[in-house]
């Protein structure tokens, strides 16, 4: 015979599970109990268990298996939700075990109670309380079913006197596989095929659903002719050698990629479901294939809806294209393209500000406050390796990656690209980071992100995680910043407050330093990947750097300048 808490431990070590991230106590002792005494799977004890939480989904999004994170009662499972919600919002598989007070309480309003399944039911697509042991394995089944063929999150709840209880079966759950092998429809093809090729200028807008299909979207692009704007999240597996690609449209992106979208008379969405409403170009005709079927027109209007995987719709698609006559429309997004990229690099050089003003004579009373974050972005570019993992906290941090990572040979980008938390790119890079700890992690961290949840940076010391944190450090909420500027609002309320950071990351146990001069900067990202411990680089950058838009509007500019009006004469007053 064995207990619930050892049947449910045991089947997720069968599916492969082999860390669970939580914090201990009360309703989780069986849980944690049964994980000491299973060789298969480790116990990570984290800080707060919101990085639980993150680091369960990042684990999900690389393995393509499920990820395990738990809480115990009330604020120990309410504390899951923040990296729940991000998993939700990426389809990440992710099972939450969740504490209850005993069954003879509950509904008492007993010490730390709460109803999970009526807190879980938004970011859940499945949520049960077990309240008898003959309800195993069966709800065991369902949570993890239901998360691994949704792409989402289930929480199953353990109320205090269940997980000790003695089953009285030998039953095992049986857990299905998810279907990879959806194909559109053969009258969809013909109809995506005869406007594709009546169409004389094509654009694709690929996104994370196609990353698995690299072959055949590079073959789309080259026989329509067509730029390739791609997805942040499809940065990986399709940017890297790919003539066709003009990168990023919306916020972080830049002016060929929004005129691509603009001239095209066709726009092809391949497997994204790009969320901003407001970058998409009107008066175009829209083909959408995704493999989710709630995800077609659900941003713009489609003419012609694909549903089905990347892969097997495009190798059907391709046979029934015409190649494209004029590479005008190529040609032209190309040449803005690179245009623009080389005026990026140009702003990566590290004493870019210094020669600037020197040439129009300015005296710099602190230079060393100068440090240009594009700078930082590119010289971590340059000495990452090739089969890095990356991960951002959402803001500024995320659109220089955006514009200075290269994601070439098998690196891998993560990121709460969907739910936008702030918070999220050092518990990420703890969840990859543990399933190899030789391969290189790099996590973007913002200052106010990496606050946020200071306290786990101690886990990746005492689980020896070697993860390298890059802070862009500029004392600001930075995006928050340009979007009150942009508004004509004088920036308030963005500055903070932050003590060293690398002297609070050596006190924490992690090697750290702190950059200030643009001099020291390449050498000091150089020494933090030569480095086999955890490593905290906290660079000063400055704080004055934006990020234009690709098509700024009059409003925004005006808007910038009235907010700079004003933060002027607030100052002098």
């Amino acid at each position: 015979m064995t207990t619930v808490a050892e049947m449910i431990v045991t089947a997720l070590a069968d599916e492969g599970v082999t860390q669970i991230w939580g914090v201990v106590g009360d309703a989780l002792n069986p849980i944690t109990d049964a994980i000491r005494r299973e060789d298969r799977i480790e116990w990570i004890g984290v800080r707060h268990e919101e990085v639980a939480a993150y680091a369960a989904g990042a684990q999900a999004q690389l393995t393509g298996t499920i990820g395990v994170c738990a809480g115990t009662v009330g604020p120990g499972s309410i504390h899951l939700l923040g990296g729940l919600y991000d998993a939700k919002k990426s389809h990440a598989p992710v099972l939450a075990i969740c504490g209850q007070v005993p069954t003879s309480e509950m509904g008492s309003e007993y010490f730390q109670e709460v109803d999970n399944d009526a807190v879980f039911r938004d970011v859940s697509e499945f949520t049960a309380t077990v309240t008898n042991a003959a309800q195993l394995p069966r709800l065991l089944e369902q949570a993890v079913n239901a998360a691994v063929s949704r792409q989402g999150v289930s929480v199953l709840t353990i109320p205090g006197d269940i997980g000790g209880l003695k089953l009285d079966t030998d039953v095992r759950p049986r857990f299905v596989a998810r279907d990879r092998t959806i194909v559109p429809g053969a009258t969809e093809i013909v109809q995506a095929a005869e406007t594709l090729n009546k169409a004389g200028r094509v654009t694709l807008l690929v996104g994370i659903g196609a990353r698995e299909a690299r072959e055949e979207v590079l073959r789309l692009a080259e026989q329509l002719s067509a730029p390739m704007v791609l997805t942040i999240k499809a940065k990986e597996g399709l940017e890297h050698d790919n003539p066709y690609a003009v990168g990023q449209t919306g916020l972080i992106g830049n002016p060929a990629a929004n005129s691509a979208l603009e001239d095209c008379d066709v726009l092809f969405m391949v497997g994204t479901d790009f969320p901003y409403r407001d970058w998409y170009p009107t008066g175009k005709t829209v083909i959408q294939l995704d493999a989710r079927l709630d995800h077609i027109g659900r941003r713009t209007p489609v003419d012609v809806a694909l549903v089905g995987h990347t892969g097997p719709a495009l190798r059907e698609l391709l046979l029934k294209l015409d190649t494209k006559a004029s590479d005008k429309h190529l040609k032209k997004a190309q040449s803005e393209y690179h245009r623009w990229t080389e005026l990026q690099q140009r702003l990566a050089e590290p004493t870019h500000d210094r020669k600037l003003l020197g040439r129009i004579r300015r005296h710099l009373d602190n230079p060393d406050q100068l440090i240009r974050p594009e700078a930082v972005a590119a010289a971590v570019n340059t000495h990452a390796a090739d089969d890095a993992i990356f991960t951002s906290d959402t803001g500024m941090s995320t659109v220089w990656l955006s514009r200075f990572l290269s994601l070439r040979g098998s690196r891998r980008l993560i990121g709460s690209y969907n739910f936008g938390s702030m918070a999220n790119a050092m518990p990420q890079a703890l969840g990859a980071q543990i399933l190899d700890r030789e391969r290189q992690v790099v996590a973007f961290c913002g200052d106010g992100g990496l606050m946020m949840l200071l306290g786990d940076l101690r886990t990746a010391v005492t689980y020896d995680l070697p993860v390298t944190l890059v802070v862009f450090n500029n004392g600001r909420l930075g995006m928050v910043k340009l979007e009150q500027e942009e508004g004509g609002l004088p920036e308030f309320g963005t500055v903070l407050d932050n003590p060293d950071l690398a002297a609070v990351a050596a006190a924490m146990g992690l090697e750290s330093r702190r950059v200030t001069d643009p001099e020291d900067l390449d050498k000091a990202v150089a020494d933090a990947f030569a480095s086999r411990r955890p490593v905290l680089l906290d660079v000063v950058t400055n704080p004055d750097e934006i990020s234009i838009p690709p098509k700024p509007t009059f409003d925004q500019a005006w808007g910038f300048a009235i907010a700079k009006v004003k933060e002027t004469l607030e100052s002098r007053a």
